[in-house]
């Protein structure tokens, strides 16, 4: 959808701006939010990461504002200079756009993106969550980046076909229509 450089980066904002908000809650509610509770003896999530003074990240507690630009920083960075050039590529090897009906082909564009995007967005959360307190260890860090690549694969791969990429395609239609309308 993206015809030049300055679009490309656009829908890459767009995108990472939805998904970085989404894996924050899905981490910090859905898979760790029982545990914080427990631990803090909160009655809700927020209250619990108050309670602990934030989110533990680079071996402090950080507030989630500050958890959030971190991430998108990362993310950011990874979409554009790996994850849209190379799930394009990706893409083409299995399909020619050019005779592939568009719903299947930006399909593909979005599985490439999710099998390259998770495990590298994985690896660095493995990194930036890594319990340092208990000193570093490569065979910890690996697990931990095993297990979030088994906890966000399934979770990135469901969001971004049938929920992330079709809002954000709705925005940029939305935010580009004139340029897309002079094309037709």
């Amino acid at each position: 959808m993206p015809r030049n450089q300055f679009q490309r980066m656009v829908f890459a904002f767009l995108t990472v701006v939805v998904t970085v908000h989404a894996y924050v809650f899905y981490s910090l509610y859905v898979v760790n939010g029982g545990i914080l509770m427990t631990l803090t003896g909160a009655d809700s999530v927020i209250h619990a990461i108050n309670q602990q003074g934030g989110v533990y990240m680079f071996g402090h507690m950080l507030p989630i504002w500050a958890v959030i630009l971190i991430e998108f920083c990362f993310a950011y960075g990874l979409e554009c200079l790996m994850g849209s050039p190379c799930s394009f590529k990706l893409a083409c090897k299995v399909f020619d756009p050019k005779s592939t009906h568009p719903m299947h082909f930006e399909s593909a564009i979005i599985c490439a993106t999710v099998g390259l995007m998770c495990p590298a967005m994985s690896f660095l959360a493995a990194w930036f969550y890594y319990p340092y307190y208990a000193g570093f260890n490569i065979f910890t860090l690996l697990a931990n980046w095993m297990k979030l690549v088994c906890f966000n694969f399934p979770f990135a791969f469901f969001t971004q076909l049938f929920f992330i990429q079709p809002l954000v395609r709705t925005v940029f239609k939305f935010l580009f229509r004139k340029d897309i309308a002079a094309r037709a």
